[in-house]
């Protein structure tokens, strides 16, 4: 298998200015495989000859320009022990501002905690904001780490598989009832990892509907809520009404939007009285290691300049959405809905009788197994790559069925 994936030879400085005075494209236009490496991410670090990555939620687009500079000038004013107090409500009301701008969720500052990442967000919930012996009831297909957690815990964990209708995975009310039945905690991940749905009000409101008459809690990981696609619209679930604020903790940060996880700053929103003092009543050990330069950055991120990088992120990504599809369209037997956010693409193989876990061996692009994610007979790909490297693995997967 030959390397159709141009090489590109020009360095992050004039990457930095294309980004000013270009746009996107002009940065990720000189981006070939060679200097993608260069990097040394955990995406293409462990790739080398013709194999691409695509199993990581990691980004090779170009860090907003803003976020950079407040990273540059924390260093130097060497802020780079502990995080301050004054630090932190300064990206908590940061996030919430961003809450207000961006889907109209009236957030007090007040409410949001910061923790170094969301599983971190969601090992808090388990152990300190539910009550001991509670069982987590997750839908699947779903993000790989949240299958291993709970067990690695000590907690219950019951899987429920979504129904597929027209392509699109729902949740049975009934079924989710019995799941729920004497209490649980649903995590309800909005949008969907790996799916790339956007869950709608009546979608949600159906949900709170059976959360709320098993006395259930919900943790709803909205971590991708920032890159949803034009013409679909992200609605936070805590914000649908007194209900959902009541029994809902939120997950969100700034680390899929703008490409943030190694610097160790998520936000746990928590709406509920009850769910701040039980956060107040914990250990400050299990509530300790967020990074200052990841605060930092987030504060940066939610910035009217960080939003304005996003945006160009998402169209960005669109379009390589959008050519991933014309292009996999080739292969009418591989079962894909283009994502309305997030870069993750969730590709059906039952029908075209590939196994995924050959095509690795078969195309030389990792992507994640199904299985992992609790759903056999899917493959699971990251795309927030270049639109050549995106165009190269759609090829390399209709090549499977020709």
């Amino acid at each position: 298998m030959s390397m159709t994936v141009g090489i590109g030879h020009g360095d992050d400085v004039d990457s930095i200015n294309d980004i000013k005075h270009g746009g996107i494209d002009a940065a990720m236009d000189r981006l070939g495989v060679e200097q993608l490496r260069a990097r040394r991410s955990v995406k293409w670090s462990v790739t080398s000859g013709d194999q691409l990555g695509a199993f990581i939620a990691e980004s090779d687009l170009p860090l907003a320009p803003t976020v950079r500079d407040a990273i540059t000038a924390a260093v130097a004013q060497g802020l780079t022990g502990y995080l301050p107090a004054v630090v932190s409500d300064e990206t908590a009301a940061a996030c919430a501002d961003f809450q207000q701008r961006r889907f109209g969720w009236t957030v007090d500052p007040g409410h949001v905690q910061l923790l170094p990442d969301v599983l971190g967000a969601f090992a808090f919930t388990i152990g300190h904001l539910v009550g001991p012996g509670t069982p987590v009831v997750l839908p699947t297909p779903a993000y790989m780490p949240f299958l291993e957690l709970p067990g690695a815990l000590g907690t219950e964990l019951r899987t429920l598989p979504m129904d597929q209708v027209d392509g699109r995975f729902v949740l049975d009310p009934q079924r989710l009832a019995a799941a729920l039945d004497g209490g649980g905690l649903l995590v309800l991940i909005n949008p969907h990892n790996p799916a790339g749905q956007v869950a709608t009000g009546d979608e949600l409101l159906a949900v709170a509907d059976v959360v709320e008459a098993t006395g259930a809690t919900v943790f709803a990981d909205e971590i991708h809520s920032p890159l949803v696609y034009p013409g679909h619209q992200h609605i936070p679930y805590a914000a649908l009404d007194e209900r959902t604020a009541a029994h809902t903790v939120t997950a969100v940060s700034a680390s899929k939007g703008w490409n943030l996880p190694g610097l160790a700053c998520a936000q746990l929103i928590m709406t509920s009285a009850e769910h701040r003092r039980r956060w107040s009543a914990s250990p400050f050990v299990v509530r300790h290691g967020t990074s200052p330069l990841g605060a930092v950055a987030a504060s940066a991120a939610y910035s009217v300049e960080g939003v304005a990088h996003l945006d160009a992120v998402v169209d960005y990504l669109r379009r390589g959405r959008d050519l991933f599809a014309d292009r996999i369209a080739k292969a009418p037997s591989i079962g894909y809905a283009a994502p309305e956010a997030t870069y993750i693409h969730w590709l059906d193989l039952r029908k075209a009788d590939i196994d995924p876990g050959e095509v690795a061996k078969r195309t030389d692009v990792l992507g994640t197994n199904g299985t992992a994610c609790g759903t056999a007979g899917f493959l699971r790909l990251t795309l927030a790559t270049s639109h050549a490297v995106i165009g190269e693995i759609a090829d390399r997967l209709v090549g499977l069925v020709d």
